[in-house]
């Protein structure tokens, strides 16, 4: 297939530059007939389930001896997680009951109760959690292809170098393809959290999300260009482009060899402004990436990351424990946020919720989940205020849109300290409490809610999605969501000036903080400290260095006054341009 050259946007998770020929790898191509059975032939299909299983587990281990040897441990352990998932009684026992009492062949039962059991997953607003959706659809993918007898795709026969286009594609997929010849990936769904992801970045493989219907519109051995950092996919790249993508890989290669050196670089401005460069973590063992790249601390750790690797069954205050701890001390004398469970919303809790809603995403979640199941959220508790003595703990709620949540939380750790003083346990009494800005209410009431906690963290993905009210993962409206709008800057503004007039700490946590284009807003706008993916530190640093306050103020105050997104974005153009 020949063409014009052609960018298309999607999202960069996984930085670097990839230059090769396409390989479509389209997974969801495979074809599940529901085929009806007689009675006696339903034995037979049992036993044939059964079979597969053996086979798909089989696999499964292989996989993860692999991911063993070539990425260690902890990221192993994912496909520890598609093992019990495999063997799991809710899933093999509800596919045997569906070929029993619908008399129809293994393959339908398969996808049937896979189907069902992904959409209590569907649609989930935290990419975090949306990840155990994934670990379904591999699993389920394992026991078709045994059942059909499809095999891997392989590149051992594809000469040069692969930049792998797929419409999805599993942890064990990234895995196998990544060290074939892959140079690249792009897929059409995914995220900044999922373990897709995080192979990627182990593998140090450039990865671009979210590039709707790509598969449509390559062939393979197309030549292609993967920018995992601007988050941009070039198709039939002309002679220009390919010398000036070759010129920013070595630039990219150069970057990475100098990260020791970046590390010990102070984020201060020109004039002498410190700006804290704080890490966003999912996973613990990537406490020793923020280490490596400079992080002053973990400013935000998902703890429902716990949830999903261990769901159905709520971790035990031992794990949560082991967790907390392992990174409280990691980091030590530097601050660890922990985050306490964001479940509710379209986030599958079963355990918690104990009940279903019409509206979940505006229902019971967040903090108000944690108030109204005291009981489940209190062995998470009780397991924070343990960690706690391992060094510098601080305690964030999520959700947060009134101060009387953080006051009822407040007794509610009162009473968690009591018990574990009747049980005799130690726990941290030194420690600070904060509430996620990310609805309109506690943005626009942050001089009260400032005057309550410890500290804020603003998560500008969910301020801007609710203020907004668009979707980002919502393709019609997704051109709506625009962090310079001037409604969001007034409102991070208005939180940045309400917490230094209480002299409470303020950190931006979502995605504006790891954008270098924002850098010089934010730092205008009085942020100080910023939590952004380790890999992004050193970038983030290298932008502050070369600002000067003043005339970030000028640049802020200009920008607030504009009328829209667009005009914001110009003036920040003509700021770069000016510098």
């Amino acid at each position: 297939m020949t063409g014009a050259e052609e960018i298309r946007q999607g999202l960069g998770v996984s930085g670097g530059i990839g230059i090769g020929r396409v390989v479509c790898f389209r997974s969801r191509t495979h074809e599940v007939f529901r085929i009806p059975l007689q009675e006696h032939q339903v034995e037979g299909e049992i036993e044939r389930i059964r079979r597969a299983v053996g086979i798909a587990h089989d696999e499964i281990q292989a996989i993860r001896e692999r991911a063993r040897d070539e990425l260690g441990d902890e990221l192993a352990a994912i496909f520890e997680a598609h093992a019990l998932v495999l063997h799991d009684d809710l899933f093999l026992l509800r596919i045997e009951e569906r070929i029993r009492e619908k008399r129809i062949n293994a393959e339908w039962a398969v996808y049937r109760t896979a189907e069902e059991l992904e959409k209590r997953f569907a649609g989930l607003e935290s990419e975090n959690l949306r990840a155990r959706a994934e670990d379904l659809q591999d699993v389920s993918r394992y026991l078709l292809r045994s059942l059909q007898g499809i095999a891997h795709h392989e590149l051992s026969e594809v000469e040069g170098d692969v930049v792998i286009v797929a419409d999805d594609l599993t942890p064990s997929d990234a895995v196998r393809l990544g060290r074939q010849r892959a140079v690249g990936l792009v897929i059409e769904g995914g995220g900044q959290t999922s373990h897709t992801t995080i192979i990627a970045r182990s593998l140090h493989l450039p990865l671009v999300a979210g590039v709707s219907g790509i598969t449509q519109v390559v062939g393979d051995e197309d030549p292609v260009v993967v920018d995992g950092s601007a988050g941009t996919v070039t198709l039939h790249p002309g002679k220009e482009t390919l010398q000036r993508f070759r010129r920013r890989q070595r630039e990219f290669s150069i970057a990475i060899a100098s990260l020791e050196e970046t590390r010990a670089v102070p984020p201060v401005t020109l004039d002498g402004e410190r700006i804290e460069l704080m890490a966003n973590i999912d996973l613990p063992e990537e406490i020793d990436e923020a280490v490596r790249y400079g992080a002053s601390g973990v400013g935000l750790y998902r703890s429902e990351f716990l949830y999903i690797e261990r769901s159905p069954e709520l971790p035990t205050e031992e794990e949560h424990l082991e967790i907390y701890s392992r990174m409280i001390e990691a980091m030590a004398p530097e601050p660890v946020v922990i985050r306490t469970y964001d479940l509710g919303g379209r986030k599958l809790a079963r355990q918690v919720m104990e009940s279903e809603e019409d509206n979940p995403v505006l229902g019971l979640r967040g903090i108000r989940l944690t108030l109204a199941r005291p009981k489940i959220f209190e062995v998470q508790v009780r397991a924070l205020l343990r960690a706690g003595l391992k060094g510098n703990l601080w305690i964030l709620l999520p959700m947060v849109s009134a101060n009387d949540e953080v006051r009822r939380f407040r007794e509610f750790v009162t009473a968690v300290m009591k018990g574990l003083d009747e049980d005799g346990l130690e726990y941290s009494r030194d420690f600070k409490l904060g509430a996620m800005v990310e609805v309109p209410s506690a943005a626009i009431t942050a001089d009260l809610l400032a005057r309550e906690v410890d500290f804020l963290s603003i998560g500008t993905n969910d301020l801007i999605q609710y203020s907004l009210a668009v979707d980002r993962n919502n393709e019609h409206v997704s051109y709506l969501y625009r962090p310079l709008h001037p409604a969001i800057l007034r409102m991070i503004r208005f939180v940045v000036e309400s917490a230094r007039e209480a002299e409470t700490e303020l950190a931006i946590c979502g995605e504006m903080a790891s954008q270098t284009r924002y850098t010089p807003l934010l730092a205008g706008l009085g942020v100080r400290r910023l939590s952004m993916s380790p890999r992004t530190i050193p970038d983030v640093k290298g932008k502050i260095r070369t600002l000067e306050i003043p005339r970030l103020r000028e640049l802020a105050a200009e920008c607030t006054n504009l009328g829209s997104a667009d005009e914001v974005a110009r003036c920040l153009e003509s700021y770069e341009a000016e510098d």
